[in-house]
């Protein structure tokens, strides 16, 4: 009489992957690999196709979050990750970015180590370089910026507490997630007393064929106009001296892109 094994399935692993700002080229190799290898890949909204097609064995299933629309709950995507892990299944949690800067990877992380699941994380190219960086603009600068300090617009109450106690100009700051805040930024930083001379950009869809940018300064910032054929594009705003050096940069590099200027 033959016997049924009943050994129970192999435990598969969860990778969180960082896809960096968009442009797929900006991907790590060990993401790629990561991508290749993969049974199912639960990806976020900003994340490129030309990204997924690594993943060309895997099933793969959208979770993304955008601002002011319906989305599926942080704990869903936790259950399903340890759910799909203890079938067995190598699961990649594509994230637009890094999975730490503001992608809620940490807890991620958790959830599966409280659910005894392997988790490996997969470091990306953030947006919050990546982005200035697109348009020309170095986060640090010898002599104009020794340090730069990344903030989300969402909530306000996170990013005021900051500004209010950072002497104006003395760093560069980037703030993700801040278009639709743009004119509340530029007012907050008035009443704290910051120069509307200060240099101040946009930057949306950075690495991708649909960037656009704004250069200006600090008391344009409220004003300035974001082409309708842009305005569903991922964006952030930098405030500080070394978006004076954009120009030049861009000169050096032959980085080509669609900006408006407020000059």
């Amino acid at each position: 009489m033959s016997s049924v094994s009943t050994s129970p399935r192999a435990m598969g692993r969860v990778i969180l992957v960082g896809a960096g700002p968009g442009d797929p080229e900006l991907l790590t190799l060990r993401g790629a690999r990561a991508l290749e290898e993969a049974d199912l890949v639960l990806y976020d909204a900003l994340v490129d196709p030309r990204t997924l097609q690594l993943a060309s064995r895997a099933q793969r299933f959208f979770v993304g979050k955008r601002a002011g629309r319906a989305s599926i709950a942080q704990t869903t995507i936790c259950a399903l990750l340890v759910r799909a892990a203890r079938r067995g299944r190598v699961v990649v949690r594509l994230k637009a970015g890094d999975p730490f800067v503001f992608g809620r990877g940490g807890e991620e992380v958790l959830a599966c180590d409280a659910a005894r699941v392997p988790v490996e994380v997969i470091a990306g190219v953030s947006s919050a370089v990546a982005g200035p960086q697109a348009m020309g603009i170095p986060v640090t600068h010898r002599g104009m910026s020794s340090g730069f300090v990344v903030l989300t617009a969402v909530p306000s109450d996170g990013w005021e507490k900051v500004l209010l106690h950072l002497p104006p100009g003395a760093i560069t700051v980037v703030m993700l997630m801040a278009i639709g805040a743009r004119a509340k930024i530029a007012s907050f930083l008035d009443a704290a007393g910051w120069p509307n001379t200060l240099p101040s950009a946009i930057v949306m869809g950075a690495s991708t064929p649909r960037a656009w940018s704004w250069i200006g300064t600090l008391g344009e910032l409220a004003g300035a106009e974001i082409p309708a054929d842009r305005a569903d594009l991922p964006g952030l705003v930098v405030l500080g001296p070394v978006v004076s050096l954009a120009d030049a940069v861009r000169r050096a590099t032959g980085v080509e892109l669609r900006i408006s200027s407020s000059t």
